[in-house]
Parts: structure tokens; sequence; C-alpha cells
């Protein structure tokens, strides 16, 4: 797990880990970046099915609770299949374009 910083936007990038201890050391590490946005970068998977992405919807709940934004980057699951509670995007670039529009809903109490 790589943890980058841009801003208020913290970027992990999930290297060799499976997603279950993935968002075991996320949860882990949370007091670390609770109060920025955060990106999870899943990029370098082959494969990613539901039950992946199922995996950080109690994560991301919690942390959208709290007025944050969390967003998932991979081009490796149909799109249509993701819960509407969890935000996954397939390029880094419209994680940043998400979590700015956002940012906007929060600024105008939305």
């Amino acid at each position: 797990m790589i943890i980058d910083q841009d801003g208020n936007i913290s970027i992990i990038t999930q290297e060799k880990a499976t997603i279950i201890e993935l968002v075991k050391k996320i949860q882990a590490l949370y007091p670390k970046f609770k109060n920025n946005n955060i990106i999870v970068a899943l990029s370098s998977l082959n494969t990613l099915g539901l039950q992946d992405i199922v995996e950080f919807l109690e994560l991301s709940n919690n942390h959208r609770a709290t007025k944050q934004s969390f967003v998932i980057v991979s081009d490796k699951i149909d799109l249509d299949i993701v819960p509407d509670e969890i935000i996954v995007v397939p390029t880094n670039k419209e994680a940043y374009d998400i979590i700015e529009m956002e940012e906007m809903e929060r600024d105008l109490g939305f």
C-alpha cells in the first residue's frame, strides 16, 4: 500500500495486498487521513468483482458521513453493478473531478 498526499486528498494505491488486507490496513491507518478526501487506486489489479468493491462500503459510508469524499479508481469493473452508496470511477482525473464537485456541493450546503 502506497499513501501519497495531494493537498487535502490522500491517495492510497494498492500494490500486492488482497482487497481484504487493503481495507484492514486502511482502517488501521484511518486516523492518519480521516480529515482528508480519499482516493483508493485499484488500477494495478487485473480483475475486480462486486464483492471486492463491497469490502470498501462500510469504510466509504463512515468517511462520507464526516463530510469527506471517498472515491475508488478502477477500470476493471462494470460500473453498472456498483452500489449507488459507493463511488467508483475509471480514472484518477475523474476521481479528482468527483472530489471537486462534492466539495462545491458541501460549500453550498447540499
